[in-house]
């Protein structure tokens, strides 16, 4: 084994140039490495059949090419360390090297490119009924339950003992997986069950960007100390546990969307975050261990796709039949802030449930604001009310650490400002100092979001137009006064709505396809909680709970993965792009009050577009039978990475061996048989007045009963034209396929028009299907 090591170590340096430079950097860095695998290969016989021997090799060689032509004191110190060796999301690796060593291995033959290791961050009794699954009926009844469907949640790891994750009846284990439970700090085999099958935590990448694990905050295993983790898999997947509540609030029975499914948690966020090496060597390895849904609650900005982690082995995932969820981010409502945006990848937006955590605030004059808060005690006297210079220093409007003043403070209301520091932290802060309650007031930013918290004192969330009129009040008054009572659960609210935090389109890195795709509830959800994790995870904060509420569309990917594994459960030969089209075209955009949804960041009557919830708000059973869908094969995506004028080697990091673009173009990037349509059109100037126009093909399959005819019918975006060619689709049998194209023309254009505009198609065979596609339009 040795000799050959060393025969393609040798082999390696001769396929590289010599490095040149005089001086090597003690700086190291991570890097994922992504190598063309066969050219290498196929410049020596003696290649090593081990994939770990072989980049073991490679970092020998460039150990010995970054130190030619140095003297002995000269040279580094620091060899290259081998981190990774990817095996399905990528072919390549993840390797600590310096800057030096980084320019020799660029100088291997197969070398494609190096992107350096980045920090990502994490992004739910209430949802199935919200989301129309009865138990015992449709994608609930019992012999759509049965079948084994694997989820795999790349995550903060989970809490094995947990209720959710208890395995009684269920049957053994599926020959089929090929996953492990690794043991680690307070982690066993044991811990692992027939419904948590599989438990594995990836650090490696974390312990060179950060330092190491802290072992007092966090477990070096599988186990989950921030919460998240735990709250993600058991919305997707948890046990039905009936009386599951936060201290009485949201009572019910609490479930993941697909509750018979089994769980592989992959555990790859601490303390500081999600570090890409990670995540990419979970992804790699749920494939491998034979994983259908892959969710994944995290991410960092918008990047282009061959350079995101997520993205590259999310692809590998699709191309083995695994359906891959995301989290659209939580950087709302600035506009081009989604994340994960990949076309392979089902982006996933958030909005409210039609429940509340209700308190009124109540003035000195008499005056009344509603709020929303997870506290549960009595309600507080009316009592003096401070903000800002009233309460302590400069910066006490925001009651950071040490801003809050015990003399002026003890006994009262604190009124302080979202910012800086947590929501929850506000209210430790006001505790410290003496506080005896605290209005928690949005800027304008937050608009009207009401996020309801587990405080550790009578508080409670207002929105931005309550938090200016009690900001005046202030002003105004000079004993002012408040009192907060605490309403509890309330059910009715008008929903969905969409939450001001989801991240929104358009989508920078693909502009030729609308992002998020959906939306689905994010806000206020209860689900599984570590007992030895407080609710709001502060440290002075010693209360337990077994089920916590949190918000983020770190909880709406998840209902989403459930939904997908509900899907493919009864639809097995359904690809992941046609779960996702079924989920898009069937999507709908009404509320409870049969309005336009509406965007919570601009008030209570901004309608939301879909920039913020795509195709709309998912709905299950309607998915199950969507009448025909919008498929897509990974050849299709490559095609359309082709058409961004990706380069050959980008492109490889995809397509991996066998596959080179067209010589002449096959399609235009908007032809991606997407189940919905982006379109950019250039602004003219006013000495061109020619109107831009586009046309775009898609081919649809049918999966509904035989013998159909739709019907198209469109809702023109303003300032758009719309012709669509046939205007009927005829199909006889389930597995036909028919196309379509629509062609969009601007018709004459104003100086006041907006930058964008939105419409729809919709499909439909009586009352039977309708298969609806949303447009956006953008000038730019």
């Amino acid at each position: 084994m040795e000799t050959a090591t060393m025969m393609w170590t040798t082999a390696l340096l001769l396929l590289a140039l010599a490095a040149t430079t005089s001086i090597a950097s003690m700086n190291t860095q991570t890097f994922i490495v992504h190598m063309d695998k066969t050219k290498i290969a196929a410049a020596s016989e003696n290649s090593p059949g081990n994939s770990k021997e072989w980049y073991e090799a490679v970092m020998d060689s460039i150990t010995e090419l970054s130190t030619e032509g140095e003297e002995e004191n000269e040279s580094e110190t620091t060899a290259p360390q081998l981190i990774y060796v990817y095996k399905t999301a990528i072919s390549g690796f993840a390797a600590q090297l310096s800057a030096k060593q980084l320019e020799s291995l660029k100088k291997i033959n197969g070398f494609l490119s190096a992107t350096p290791d980045k920090i990502l961050t994490l992004h739910t009794t209430r949802s199935p009924q919200f989301l129309g699954l009865e138990p015992g009926k449709g994608l609930w009844g019992a012999s759509n339950l049965e079948s084994d469907v694997i989820i795999g949640v790349v995550d903060s790891g989970i809490w094995p003992e947990h209720v959710s994750f208890q395995d009684q009846g269920m049957p053994p284990v599926p020959s089929r997986w090929k996953g492990a439970c690794e043991e680690g700090t307070k982690f066993s085999q044991s811990n692992c069950n027939k419904k948590l099958i599989g438990a594995r935590a990836f650090f490696k990448g974390y312990e060179l960007a950060t330092g190491g694990i802290d072992e007092t905050e966090d477990y070096r295993s599988a186990r989950d100390a921030d919460g998240h983790g735990t709250h993600t898999a058991s919305t997707a997947a948890g046990n039905l546990v009936a009386n599951a509540s936060f201290f009485g609030l949201a009572k019910g029975s609490a479930g993941g969307m697909r509750y018979t499914s089994r769980i592989a948690a992959y555990k790859v966020c601490w303390s500081e975050g999600c570090v890409s090496s990670d995540i990419l060597a979970a992804i790699d390895q749920a494939i491998l261990d034979g994983v259908d849904v892959l969710s994944l609650s995290l991410g960092g900005s918008a990047q282009p796709y061959y350079s995101d982690s997520i993205a590259i082995g999310a692809f590998q995932a699709i191309k083995n039949g695994i359906f891959v969820s995301c989290s659209a981010g939580n950087s709302g409502p600035s506009s081009s802030t989604v994340a994960n945006t990949a076309p392979w990848i089902m982006t996933v937006a958030a909005s409210y449930l039609d429940r509340s955590f209700q308190t009124t605030v109540k003035l000195g004059d008499g005056r009344t604001f509603q709020g929303a808060s997870l506290y549960v005690g009595k309600p507080t006297d009316q009592l003096p009310l401070v903000y800002g210079k009233t309460a302590g220093d400069e910066t006490a409007e925001f009651c950071i650490e040490d801003s809050l003043y015990s003399k002026l403070v003890k006994g009262k209301i604190v009124v302080c400002q979202r910012g800086i520091n947590s929501r929850a932290e506000k209210g430790e802060q006001v505790k410290l100092a003496g506080g005896a309650g605290m209005l928690l007031i949005n800027t304008e930013n937050e608009g009207e979001e009401l996020f309801a918290d587990a405080h550790v004192l009578p508080a409670t969330s207002l929105g931005a137009l309550s938090g200016k009129a009690i900001q005046k009040y202030l002003n105004s008054t000079r004993a002012p006064t408040a009192s907060i009572t605490f309403t509890g659960t309330v059910y009715g609210k008008l929903a969905p709505v969409m939450a001001a935090f989801s991240s929104r389109g358009p989508n920078e890195v693909g502009p030729d396809v609308i992002k998020p795709d959906v939306t689905a509830p994010g806000m206020n959800i209860l689900a599984a909680w570590p007992p030895l994790t407080s609710p709001t995870r502060l440290k002075s904060d010693k209360r337990s709970v077994l089920f916590n509420v949190i918000s983020g569309t770190s909880m709406s990917c998840p209902h989403v993965s459930g939904i997908a594994a509900l899907i493919k459960s009864l639809h097995k030969d359904w690809s992941p792009a046609a779960i996702k089209s079924a989920l898009m075209t069937t999507a709908y955009v009404l509320d409870t009050a049969h309005g336009q949804i509406v965007d919570i960041a601009f008030g209570n009557s901004t309608m939301a577009t879909p920039f913020t919830f795509g195709s709309g708000h998912v709905d299950p059973e309607k998915a199950s039978d969507p009448g025909f869908i919008y498929d897509i094969t990974p050849e299709d995506y490559l095609n359309y990475l082709c058409s961004l004028d990706y380069s050959a080697s980008e492109i490889a990091l995809f397509a991996g061996q066998g596959f080179t673009c067209p010589k002449k173009p096959t399609m235009q990037p908007g032809d991606l048989n997407y189940p919905s349509f982006a379109v950019n059109f250039k602004r003219n100037s006013k000495r061109n007045s020619k109107r831009n126009s586009v046309t775009f093909k898609r081919t649809v399959t049918h999966v509904g009963v035989p013998n159909v005819t739709y019907i198209v019918k469109g809702n023109e975006p303003k300032g758009v034209s719309m012709v669509i060619e046939p205007e009927t689709l005829k199909f006889e049998k389930p597995g036909q396929k028919l196309s379509y194209k629509i062609t969009f023309t601007e018709k004459k254009r104003t100086t006041s028009q907006e930058s964008s505009s939105f419409g729809f198609i919709d499909w439909s065979y009586l009352n039977t299907y309708h298969v609806k596609s949303f447009i956006a339009v953008t000038w730019t």
